[in-house]
């Protein structure tokens, strides 16, 4: 009877620590969204041009290095709005650019409707059904290798069609990342609040941009 009642104890204990990191990821996740969208409307408003690939990357990579590097401390908060920020502030001279199409209001609202849409319904499959996607982590690695080489492709050979291939493949890949990480939050898998919301923001940027691509590419402008 008390190693049952001592099992009931730790499993609500657990619960709640679950409950804990994932209220404070979805703050914290909305809070870097913010950031990141008033970025983006200043890049637009100054009319930055687009940044120069090897400067994103290293930006792109730097920071969230410093993110995993800080995780653990007040610093990490710093580092993880410094990261959406410059995120956001890249996606400005791409959204100037889409505005700038006839028809660019309504990819831009489509995109970031669908955006929305698929993140609330994938996270509620994974916060109601309580499923383990962990079996998803091979598919994300080999999936993340394999996009990047297929991106570098198409910037190369500048392929319409290989590149709506990597956007819908992108598109997958950042679907697979919300379920697999709210999933790993939900079952304990992911202690760390501010690692959860990078990995999260990272998927909603790659889901965006793919979408905007897709719709862009199929657009008749």
């Amino acid at each position: 009877m008390a190693n049952r009642t001592y099992d009931i104890s730790q499993t609500n204990t657990g619960s709640l620590s679950n409950n804990k990191v994932l209220r404070n990821t979805y703050m914290l996740l909305s809070m870097t969204l913010l950031v990141s969208a008033a970025s983006a409307w200043t890049a637009m408003a100054m009319g930055v041009g687009q940044m120069n690939i090897f400067i994103f990357l290293i930006g792109a990579y730097g920071l969230m290095f410093l993110v995993h590097k800080c995780k653990d401390s007040a610093a990490g908060l710093a580092a993880i709005f410094a990261f959406t920020a410059f995120m956001g502030f890249t996606l400005g001279p791409m959204l100037n650019l889409y505005l700038s199409l006839p028809n660019g209001g309504q990819i831009v609202g489509m995109a970031l409707g669908m955006t929305g849409l698929t993140f609330v319904g994938l996270s509620a499959v994974a916060l109601v059904t309580r499923k383990d996607f962990s079996f998803l982590g091979n598919f994300i690695m080999a999936g993340a290798i394999v996009l990047i080489l297929a991106m570098v492709a198409a910037m190369i050979f500048q392929i319409t069609a290989l590149a709506l291939a990597v956007s819908a493949g992108f598109v997958l890949f950042a679907s697979a990342m919300i379920l697999f990480e709210t999933s790993r939050i939900v079952n304990g898998g992911e202690t760390n609040y501010i690692l959860a919301t990078i990995s999260l923001y990272v998927a909603i940027y790659n889901l965006f941009v793919s979408l905007l691509s897709i719709l862009g590419i199929m657009s008749d402008d």
